[in-house]
C-alpha cells in the first residue's frame, strides 16, 4: 500500500477484542509494508555493523604494510557507506509509509463507525474521547506499527553480530554474545511500571481533553451563567494532574534510557580490557580487537530500537484500547438473512413496538413528549439507532421490516433523522446542500420551505467577493457566524433537500420566533405532501399543521387525534402543550366526547 493509493477501498474488519489484538491486526494488514521496512532496516543496520570489520581490516593492513588489503578495505568501507545511505533513506520512506497508512486505516475505520452510529456515538462515548481517539491516539497507534519493523530489523542485526563475532573471534565473541542479550533485556523488569505510569498519564490526558471539549462546546452557556472561571479552574487542575503524571512517567523512561547507555558502556569496558590482554598475549591481532571494539560500540544504535518499541507499545496500547472500544460499538443486533426479511416496501407505516407509536405512510405525524430526553431517544429509535442495545425490545418497523435488520445503506436512504442540535460543516452554502438526495427537491425549494430568505440575504451581504450569490457564501465551522434560528433553518433545508421517504425532525423550530415558526410549519407540510414526516415537538403552531398528533406519556403512546381534538379532550396533552398548572388541570373539563386515550396499536404494519 502506497500513500498515493489512500484511502483504502476497504479498510477491513478489525479485531477489537483488546487493544493488543487490534495492534497485531493492524500489523498483519500491512504485512507487505512491514517486510519492506524490515529488509531495508537490515541493509541499514548490517551496513553499520560492517563498518568495524572494514576499519579493522584497514588497521591490520597498515600494521602489515599491505597496500592491496588496504585498498580492499577502503572499497569495502565505500560499499558499506552506500549501503547505509540507501538503507537509511528507504527505511525512513517505508517506515513513514507504514505509519501514515496505519493511521489512515484507523481513521477510515473510525469514520465508518461514526457514519454507522450517527449521533448515537456521542451518547455511548464521550465526545472528548472520540476526539482523542481520532487525533492523538491515531498518531500513537501509527507509531507502534511503524516501529515494529525497525525493531525486528535491529533484533535480527544483533543476532547476526553476536553469531558473526563468535565465529570471527571466539575469545571475544562469546563475551559479546552473552552481554548483548543482557543489554537488550535489562530494561524488561522496568517496563510494567513504566507502562502503568504511561497508562495513568494517558487516562488523565484523556479526561482533560474531554473536559476541554465539553467546556468549548458549552462556552456560550457558561458565559451566560458566569461559569467560565469555574470551568477554567477545573481544566487548570486537570492540566496540572496531566503534567505531574507526565513527569512521573518521564522519570521511569529516563531511567530506562540511562540503562541503555550505562550497560553498553560497561560491556565495552569489559571487551576492551579482555581484548587488550589477549592482544598483548598474542592470541588476537590488533585489527581483530579494533573490529570487535567497533562492533560492540555500534550495538547501541540497534539497542535504541528496543527502548523505542517498548515506549511505542506502552503509549499505543491504551490508545488502541480506546480505539477498539469505539470500533466495537454496534448499530444494532445481528441482521436476519435476506430471505427471512422479505421485500421491503417504503410506502408503509413506521411503527415503534416499544412505545406503540405509529406514523402512517404519506401523513404528517406530530409526536408530543413531556420530556425532551425521551423525545431525543425516541427520534434515535425511529431512525434505527437505539441509544443502548435493547435486546428485550423489538426494533422499529417500516412496513413490518425491522430497521436494524435492513442494510445500513437501505435504512439511511429511507429514514432520515435530524436531531435537535444539528451541525453545520464549514464550506459554502452550495456545499452544505450538496448531500445524497432523491433529486426531486431543489435546493431553492428546500430553502424556501425552511423560510431561509433572511439567511440568504445575510450571507449575500457578508460575502461581497461572491458577487452577491449567497450559494457561494462561506459558512464558518458549525455556523458560528449565524444565529441559532438561522443555523436551525439551514439544517432543516439540508434535511428537506435529501427528500427521504421518512423524515424525522426533533424540535426543528425551537430556536425561531412564533411568526417564523408558523411559516416553517406551513413550508414543511407543503413540501412534504404525500411523504411520511414525523415531527417531535410541543409547539402548537407545528401541531396544528399535522394530520395526526400522538401523545407519548411515560414511554407509551396514550392518545391519538388532531391537535384541536386532543387539546379539548386530553388533559395530559393540554398540560404539555399549554403548560397548564396541576390545579388548572384538575378543574379542566374533559369535554363531551369519549376519552382520547388509546390502546397500543397492533404490532404488524397495519394502520389503526
Amino acid at each position: 500500500m502506497q500513500i498515493r493509493d489512500l484511502p483504502y477501498a476497504d479498510p477491513g474488519v478489525p479485531d477489537v477484542r483488546s487493544g493488543t489484538r487490534f495492534l497485531l491486526w493492524l500489523g498483519r494488514q500491512q504485512l507487505a509494508g512491514q517486510v519492506k521496512s524490515l529488509l531495508w532496516g537490515l541493509l541499514h543496520h548490517l551496513g553499520i555493523a560492517g563498518l568495524p570489520l572494514g576499519v579493522g581490516l584497514a588497521v591490520q593492513a597498515v600494521v602489515d604494510r599491505d597496500g592491496d588489503r588496504l585498498a580492499a578495505a577502503g572499497a569495502l568501507l565505500v560499499a558499506l557507506g552506500a549501503a547505509i545511505a540507501t538503507g537509511d533513506v528507504m527505511l525512513h520512506r517505508t517506515a513513514v509509509t507504514n505509519w501514515i497508512t496505519a493511521a489512515a486505516r484507523v481513521q477510515q475505520l473510525l469514520s465508518r463507525k461514526t457514519a454507522e452510529l450517527g449521533s448515537v456515538l456521542t451518547r455511548r462515548v464521550a465526545a472528548g474521547e472520540v476526539v482523542a481517539v481520532s487525533t492523538g491516539d491515531v498518531e500513537k497507534i501509527g507509531w507502534f506499527v511503524e516501529a515494529l519493523s525497525r525493531f525486528a530489523a535491529a533484533a535480527v542485526t544483533l543476532v547476526i553480530i553476536c553469531v558473526g563475532l563468535t565465529v570471527y573471534q571466539p575469545a571475544l565473541g562469546v563475551v559479546v554474545a552473552v552481554g548483548v542479550p543482557v543489554l537488550a533485556l535489562a530494561a524488561l523488569p522496568l517496563l510494567p511500571r513504566a507502562t502503568r505510569r504511561a497508562d495513568v498519564q494517558r487516562e488523565k490526558a484523556g479526561r482533560a481533553t474531554e473536559l476541554a471539549s465539553d467546556t468549548v462546546a458549552g462556552l456560550r452557556v457558561l458565559r451566560g451563567i458566569g461559569g467560565e472561571e469555574l470551568f477554567l479552574g477545573r481544566y487548570r487542575a486537570a492540566s496540572q494532574e496531566v503534567r505531574r503524571a507526565a513527569v512521573h512517567s518521564a522519570r521511569m523512561w529516563a531511567l530506562i534510557a540511562a540503562i541503555q547507555v550505562v550497560l553498553p558502556g560497561l560491556l565495552l569496558i569489559v571487551v576492551v580490557g579482555h581484548g587488550t590482554g589477549l592482544a598483548l598475549a598474542g592470541r588476537i591481532e590488533v585489527g581483530e580487537l579494533v573490529t570487535v571494539y567497533g562492533a560492540v560500540a555500534l550495538t547501541h544504535h540497534a539497542l535504541r530500537n528496543f527502548e523505542e518499541i517498548a515506549m511505542a507499545f506502552s503509549f499505543s496500547r491504551p490508545s488502541a484500547k480506546r480505539a477498539a472500544r469505539v470500533l466495537s460499538l454496534t448499530r444494532a443486533s445481528v441482521a436476519a438473512p435476506q430471505e427471512e426479511r422479505g421485500e421491503h416496501r417504503v410506502q408503509d407505516d413506521l411503527y415503534d413496538p416499544l412505545t406503540g407509536l405509529r406514523a402512517p405512510a404519506g401523513l404528517f405525524t406530530a409526536v408530543v413528549c413531556g420530556d425532551p430526553d425521551v423525545a431525543g431517544r425516541l427520534a434515535d429509535r425511529l431512525g434505527g439507532h437505539p441509544v443502548e442495545p435493547e435486546a428485550d425490545h423489538a426494533s422499529v418497523l417500516l412496513g413490518g421490516v425491522p430497521l436494524d435488520e435492513l442494510p445500513l445503506e437501505a435504512a439511511r436512504a429511507v429514514v432520515l433523522v435530524q436531531d435537535k442540535d444539528p451541525v453545520l460543516l464549514s464550506g459554502t452554502l452550495r456545499e452544505l446542500l450538496d448531500v445524497p438526495a432523491s433529486g426531486n427537491v431543489r435546493a431553492e425549494a428546500a430553502l424556501s420551505a425552511a423560510r431561509c430568505d433572511d439567511v440568504l440575504d445575510a450571507l449575500a451581504q457578508a460575502s461581497v467577493d461572491t458577487g452577491g450569490d449567497p450559494m457561494r457564501a462561506r459558512i464558518t465551522e458549525r455556523g458560528r457566524s449565524l444565529s441559532g434560528g438561522q443555523r436551525q433553518r439551514l439544517a432543516l433545508a439540508r434535511s428537506l433537500v435529501t427528500d427521504p421517504e421518512v423524515l424525522v425532525l426533533d424540535e426543528p423550530t425551537s430556536a425561531v420566533d412564533a411568526h417564523t415558526e408558523a411559516r416553517v410549519a406551513a413550508g414543511i407540510r407543503e413540501l412534504r405532501e404525500a411523504r411520511t414526516t414525523v415531527v417531535l415537538s410541543s409547539s402548537p403552531l407545528l401541531l396544528d399543521r399535522a394530520d395526526r398528533v400522538v401523545l407519548v406519556h411515560e414511554g407509551q403512546a396514550v392518545a391519538v387525534g388532531t391537535h384541536r381534538e386532543l387539546l379539548a379532550e386530553e388533559p395530559r396533552y393540554r398540560a404539555v402543550v399549554t403548560r397548564e398548572a396541576d390545579g388548572e388541570l384538575a378543574a379542566a373539563p374533559r369535554g363531551a366526547g369519549a376519552p382520547a386515550a388509546v390502546a397500543p396499536e397492533p404490532l404488524e404494519g397495519k394502520s389503526a
